[in-house]
């Protein structure tokens, strides 16, 4: 299992496919919602993929939001998820983040993975609120000082 920072538009296109799996056609989001003008290879944001046993199963992207590493598009194929690959996502995100120079990260979690965040120390910090039909928190974690 690891990471590595999307710098090709070939990755970007294996990150896209993989998003399109779990979030379009699994959770039924809109693909006018899911693409938006952070999906490119500049000073915007950074995508990375998750390998597992070498194959791209998972992806991820950071944006600078308001002083946040604003983590988003966190997702892996059915088939691999329970073997800690959030976790790997996560970290990758947030190191990005670190190394940006920003020490406070937020996401927009769905609810029935709130847990999972809260574990990685995320707290909740707005109430329910509905993002493409699905309903979502506001994450917030303070990074350790380097």
């Amino acid at each position: 299992m690891d990471s590595k920072r999307i710098t090709l538009e070939d990755d970007l296109k294996i990150a896209f496919h993989i998003r399109k799996e779990v979030f379009v056609k699994e959770q039924n989001v809109p693909l006018e919602e899911e693409f938006d003008e952070f999906d490119t290879l500049n000073e915007l944001s950074e995508h990375i993929l998750v390998y597992y046993n070498d194959e791209p199963v998972g992806t991820g992207r950071v944006r600078w939001v308001d002083g946040f590493g604003k983590l988003e598009r966190i997702c892996i194929l059915e088939p691999y998820r329970k073997f800690g690959l959030g976790k790997v996502i996560i970290k990758a995100l947030e190191e990005i983040a670190e190394e940006k120079g920003l020490s406070r990260v937020k996401l927009h979690g769905q609810t029935h993975a709130e847990g999972f965040y809260e574990k990685l120390g995320y707290q909740t910090s707005s109430s329910i609120f509905m993002e493409a039909g699905i309903p979502h928190v506001v994450m917030t974690k303070e990074l350790a000082a380097k």
